[in-house]
């Protein structure tokens, strides 16, 4: 569940959801590839002042709900949590590099989406959940957590 981020003259709640295809739409996504990516993204967690409340796959593409301080803009979160998630992913599992002919892990484009504090964070989570064909929820937070 997000919070309010109190700083030394502010208080914030930022909620962002944010869609990475995987580059060429291909279908990367399976147990061992989502298992990888989970752990990458709590890591960015405990090393970056940004939480993962959710992270969903869908064979092609991943859905994230992210919370974030006003320091970091939407570019700087997507730059940050694409390029740590996809040299790990090609150091942690190979088999994807070869997968996508050793290129590129995300696509270049991205869709970012802030989120409300009052009532549609439950309204996002329920249309990541029902959006694409096969959609797996990979992680979930909704415990209270200071930074």
């Amino acid at each position: 569940m997000s919070e309010y981020i109190p700083k030394s003259h502010s208080v914030t709640v930022l909620l962002y959801h944010l869609v990475f295809p995987a580059k060429y739409r291909r279908a990367v996504f399976d147990e061992r590839v989502d298992e990888v990516l989970k752990e990458v993204c709590l890591e960015i967690s405990e090393r970056y002042q940004l939480k993962f409340l959710e992270i969903g796959t869908d064979k092609d593409h991943v859905h994230f709900l992210v919370q974030a301080v006003p320091t970091y803009s939407v570019s700087r979160i997507v730059q940050m949590v694409k390029s740590l998630t996809a040299r790990e992913m090609f150091r942690r599992s190979p088999r994807v590099k070869r997968q996508l002919w050793g290129g590129e892990f995300w696509s270049d484009g991205y869709f970012a989406s802030t989120v409300g504090k009052h009532g549609d964070e439950q309204m996002i989570g329920r249309y990541v959940k029902n959006q694409g064909k096969e959609y797996n929820k990979l992680y979930s937070d909704h415990q209270l957590a200071l930074f």
